[in-house]
Order: structure tokens, then sequence, then C-alpha cells
């Protein structure tokens, strides 16, 4: 029997209650992550976002050794890594080596932990390559806790956000708080990455929170179409993701991380397509005008 092929097995797991679970848990990491993930692209934090996976990484395996849930210990390292971005690294010139010098530093210590950590091995795993199985009502709880905290604080600082994203110097001109934004967009960041890590792992998690929205920004040059892009897309890499992985029991990293890939490679495709039929690509969102 072709096991990945076995639609009758997965119809009967996804009919059982820790799998729905998995699957509203991924649903609302699909939400947050499509609409913050734009803001990355355009702020380009892609490798921001990977140091501060790190350090979610490391508060996660010290949660596990503590015998704390590991989505606490998540958030509060991606909240830490997030500032210490945001404080070492306020410089444009030194970002990259500061989010370097953390993201070393944060793998480092959680490998430490984690050797520390006598449980499962499964369980040390599932933290670089995600365990979205593992999800129970407390962890739905958080997760939906924080999808609400990050969309909220997103939806009144948005317009001032988008603009200082797209330039930031006129922005500053017109008296637009780069000061609070930066920071405060950064611990939205790392509240998002420490959602990730539980799904797709620290090593993956690039693969939800900047893959959809890369593949949305090369279609359109809308905020609002690139964030309903980048949300349909996530969705349908995180759940398909789950979905293909039931039967074969197969990471279900691995699968998001595909369908992701080949939603970007379409994405680019069009992109050429259009370029070749009108002789330009989409241009990049012009500044909203400051209130």
């Amino acid at each position: 029997m072709d096991k990945f092929g076995d639609v009758e097995l997965t119809i009967d797991l996804l009919a059982l209650p820790f799998v729905q679970t998995a699957l509203l848990a991924a649903a609302i990491l699909g939400v947050v992550a499509g609409v913050i993930g734009p803001l990355i692209v355009r702020r380009q934090m892609a490798f921001a976002v990977h140091g501060t996976a790190e350090l979610g990484f490391t508060g996660a395996a010290a949660a596990l050794l503590l015998g704390v849930g590991v989505e606490y210990g998540a958030v509060a390292g991606a909240v830490v890594a997030a500032l210490a971005l945001g404080l070492l690294g306020a410089k444009a010139s030194e970002r990259d080596s500061v989010i370097g010098v953390v993201l070393s530093f944060g793998l480092g210590l959680g490998v430490l932990l984690l050797w520390f950590y006598e449980g499962r091995a499964s369980s040390k795993l599932g933290l670089l390559f995600g365990q979205v199985i593992t999800v129970d009502s407390a962890n739905l709880t958080v997760f939906a806790g924080s999808a609400v905290l990050v969309l909220g604080v997103l939806a009144v600082i948005y317009r001032p956000l988008l603009f200082a994203s797209v330039d930031p110097v006129v922005a500053a001109a017109r008296g637009v708080p780069l000061r609070v934004l930066t920071p405060l967009f950064a611990v939205l960041v790392g509240i998002a990455t420490a959602l990730g890590v539980q799904t797709v792992g620290v090593l993956l998690v690039l693969a939800l929170l900047v893959t959809p929205a890369a593949a949305a920004c090369r279609v359109t040059s809308s905020p609002f179409v690139a964030t309903v892009l980048s949300i349909v897309f996530a969705e349908v890499a995180v759940l398909g993701g789950i979905v293909l992985s039931l039967a074969p029991g197969a990471p279900i990293s691995a699968f998001v991380t595909s369908i992701s890939f080949v939603i970007y490679l379409a994405c680019r495709l069009v992109e050429w397509a259009r370029s070749r039929v009108t002789g330009r690509v989409p241009q990049p969102v012009s500044a909203p005008a400051s209130r």
C-alpha cells in the first residue's frame, strides 16, 4: 500500500480530536504569519526572524528542561531576542552582525540545554523540526491569546508602521515615532516566531513567516492584496502540510516548507510572465499619506 496516497487513513485521522486541535492551532498561526509576513519582507527582516527563532528555541529548551510548557519558554525567549536585536542593532550598519551574534549564542545555549534534558528524544527533535500534533488545549489557549495580542497591536500601528517600512526617512520627518514602532514590531515578530517554533521548528520557521509573504509581494504591490494572498498562502502551506503528513507519519515541516517553496516558485513564474507581457514588474508599495 502506498502510505503517501492512503486517503481513507487521512480521513480517519482528521476525525481525531488532537488532529483537529493541531489544525486549529496551525490555522491561527497561518493568519498571524500571513498578516505580519509582508511587513517583515518590506522591512527586510528575514534574517532577524531566523535570529529571533534561535532564542525562541533556547527558551523552549529551557522550558523543556524545567518541565514548563514549551510554548511559554518559546515566547519568552523570542521576546528577549527581539528586544536584544532592537537595542543592540539600532544602527542599520550593525544589524546583520548583531543578528549573527544573537543567533549563534541562542543556538549554542539551546543545544546545551537540550543536552541536559534526559527526556524523550522526540521532544528535542520537535523543537528543531516542529511537532504541532502535540498541541493540546492549553497550548491552543496560548496560541489564540498570542495571536489576538499580535493582531490587535498590528491593527493599531499598521498604518504608521507601513509608512515607516516603505520610507523611514520621510516617516521620521513627518513625526512617525520610529523609536517606539521599531522595537514594538520586533516584539510582535518575536511572538509570531515563537508560535512557529512549535509548528515547523526553529530551523524552518522562515517557511511560514517569510516565504508566503515573499511570494505574495512578487505578484502585487498593493499592501492589502499582499496581506490577503500571504494569509492564503500560509494557510495552504501549514494546513496542507499537516494533512499530507498524517497518513505517512512524516515530519510536518517537510511538507510545509515544500508547499511554501512551490507557491513561491509559482509566484515568481507569474511575475516573469507578467513582465513579458507588460514589459515591467510590480513596483514597490507607495508610501501612504501620514495623518
